[in-house]
C-alpha cells in the first residue's frame, strides 16, 4: 500500500467539484499493471467528466484523465517489468476507470503502449490523445492518395488540441494548410504552426441550404462536425476526402448524397479510443520518428501542476484554450 495525490471529482451542493486528495493504491480499481504517472494532459472529454457529464462518467467520486505517461511500478500480467516507460490513452481510462490525474493508476496490461525511446513522457503528453488522433487523421488522409500538389487542406477547429497538431503536422509534411477558426486573434500563432491561410467560421457555415459548393479543398481534417463538416464535404475537389474526428460544433450531419455521387468524395471517420493496441503502437512510433513534430513546443499552451488544473475545465469547455495543456502529475 502506498499513499499518493490524485484529483477527485464528486458531487457537492453546488454541482460537481474537483479537488486534490490523498489516496491509497488499495483504492485503485483491479488491474494487471500499476503505473507511476509523471504527466497527463487536458482534453475536452476530461472537462466533461469533471463536470458530471453522464455520457462520459457514470458514477462519482471519480478521477478524470484520459491520458497518462509514466513507468511501470508493478505488473502481474503481460510483458511489463518494473521501470518500463509506458503511455496509456483511450479505452476506459478517465471515463469510468480512475484516470491519469493521479500519481498512480492501475489498468489492464492490454491498455499500455511502450513509450518510444525518442519521445519523452513530457512530449508524449503534449501530444496525448489529441496528437494521436491528429496523426490518425493525417494518416487516413494520406492513405487516400492525396499529395501536396493537389491543393489546399482545410483543418476545422484549428485552435483546438487535435486541430492545432493537425495543422503543424500537415504543414511539416509539405501541405498547404488552411486553418478554419473563429478566433482571428489566433492567426499569428497558427501561422507559426505552419498555416498558410485562414477561413473564418461564418464563411465555413455559409451555403448550408445549397446542395453543392464551389470545389476548393483537396482534403479536410474536421474537428467540428455539423454544418461546417457538410459544407466542407460539399467544397471538396473531385475525389477528395474529409476525415471526421470531432463534434465540437454539432454531432448532427444534415446533407444530401450529391457530393458523393457527383464528385466521388469520401467521408472517413477516425477513432483513437478503442483503436487496436498494435495500431496505437505504430502511430506512437511514427510520432517519435518520421513524424516527430518540430513545432511541438509551439502547440503547448500551458504546463499546469496537478493541483492547479481544476480551473482549466471551465476554460476548455468555454472554448478559451488554444493548443494543448500539459498536466504535471508527479510533484504537481
Amino acid at each position: 500500500m502506498a499513499s499518493f495525490k490524485a484529483l477527485r471529482t464528486d458531487k457537492g451542493d453546488d454541482g460537481y467539484v474537483t479537488s486534490l486528495v490523498q489516496r491509497s493504491t488499495d483504492d485503485l480499481p483491479a488491474g494487471d499493471v500499476l503505473v507511476r504517472v509523471s504527466y497527463s494532459s487536458l482534453n475536452f472529454k476530461d472537462a466533461l467528466s469533471a463536470t458530471g457529464n453522464k455520457g462520459v462518467t457514470r458514477s462519482f467520486p471519480h478521477t478524470p484523465g484520459i491520458d497518462a505517461a509514466g513507468v511501470v511500478e508493478k505488473a502481474s500480467a503481460g510483458p511489463w517489468q518494473h521501470g518500463d516507460p509506458v503511455i496509456v490513452t483511450g479505452y476506459d481510462l478517465g471515463m469510468n476507470t480512475d484516470g491519469g490525474y493521479s500519481e498512480f493508476i492501475r489498468v489492464p496490461a492490454e491498455w499500455l503502449v511502450r513509450r518510444p525511446e525518442a519521445l519523452s513522457a513530457r512530449d508524449a503528453m503534449i501530444l496525448g490523445t489529441a496528437g494521436l488522433t491528429a496523426a490518425l487523421c493525417v494518416e487516413t488522409l494520406l492513405d487516400t492518395g492525396v499529395e501536396p500538389e493537389q491543393g489546399e487542406i482545410l483543418v476545422t477547429g484549428a485552435t483546438g488540441g487535435v486541430g492545432s497538431i493537425a495543422v503543424a503536422l500537415l504543414a511539416q509534411l509539405g501541405f498547404n494548410v488552411v486553418a478554419g477558426t473563429g478566433k482571428a486573434d489566433a492567426h499569428g500563432w497558427l501561422r507559426t504552426l505552419g498555416a498558410a491561410d485562414f477561413v473564418d467560421r461564418e464563411t465555413l457555415s455559409a451555403g448550408v441550404d445549397k446542395p453543392m459548393l464551389k470545389p476548393r479543398w483537396a482534403g479536410v481534417v474536421d474537428c467540428v462536425g455539423g454544418d461546417i463538416l457538410f459544407n466542407a464535404i460539399k467544397s471538396l475537389k473531385y475525389g477528395g476526402s474529409a476525415v471526421c474526428c470531432g463534434l465540437a460544433g454539432s454531432p448532427t450531419l444534415n446533407g444530401s448524397v450529391f457530393p458523393f455521387i457527383l464528385r466521388g468524395v469520401n467521408l472517413l471517420g477516425v477513432d483513437s479510443v478503442e483503436l487496436p493496441l498494435e495500431i496505437k503502437e505504430q502511430v506512437w512510433q511514427l510520432l517519435a520518428s518520421d513524424w516527430k513534430l518540430e513545432k511541438l513546443e509551439q502547440v503547448l499552451a500551458q504546463e499546469v501542476p496537478l493541483a492547479q488544473l481544476p480551473p482549466w475545465f471551465s476554460r476548455i469547455l468555454g472554448g478559451e484554450v488554444r493548443g494543448r495543456v500539459l498536466v504535471k502529475v508527479a510533484g504537481g
